[in-house]
């Protein structure tokens, strides 16, 4: 069962894992997460749980004990030729607590102290085009359907 956020008391604590270092309490919520964001809430069934899972890192963000926002990043050559990120979600009940920003910016620092000179890139709803912009990524194709939601691969080009 999902739980309500209270107001952060402490900073949000960021950790990263593989699949295979995950308790099952603690996969179990972050799939939960996933599902409840996107497949109830976007109202979209598919393949939530994939085989990118098994090479990821996965990045889990926690306030106040709870699960409150997660992603995962992939290296170069697995989904797409740049390391990418994706599956990135704040659950409903943290979005006041404005944990995007702080999401992404580790997801882009972990990602590019693994994967050092690799371009980042990701798969964005559409809609969300502007809050991937403000980190520096870019547009990289035109507007696709995916799962029934309009979606644009982004890209942020590695730096010289």
């Amino acid at each position: 069962m999902m739980q309500t956020a209270e107001p952060s008391t402490s900073p949000p604590c960021y950790s990263w894992q593989r699949l295979d270092d995950f308790t099952p309490r603690a996969l179990h919520a972050l799939l939960q997460a996933r599902v409840a964001v996107f497949v109830v809430e976007q109202n979209c069934p598919y393949q939530e749980l994939d085989d990118y899972d098994l090479d990821a890192w996965h990045l889990q963000v926690h306030c106040n004990g709870q699960l409150a926002a997660c992603a995962r990043v992939l290296p170069p050559g697995s989904k797409f030729a740049q390391a990418s990120i994706g599956r990135v979600l704040v659950l409903p009940a943290f979005r006041a607590q404005k944990l995007g920003h702080g999401l992404m910016a580790e997801a882009l620092r972990f990602s590019l102290s693994q994967h050092p000179g690799s371009g980042v890139a990701l798969s964005a709803q559409a809609h969300l085009q502007g809050f991937y912009g403000a980190w520096g990524f870019v547009a990289s194709s035109e507007v696709y359907w995916e799962d029934g939601i309009p979606h644009v691969d982004m890209l942020r080009p590695a730096k010289s």
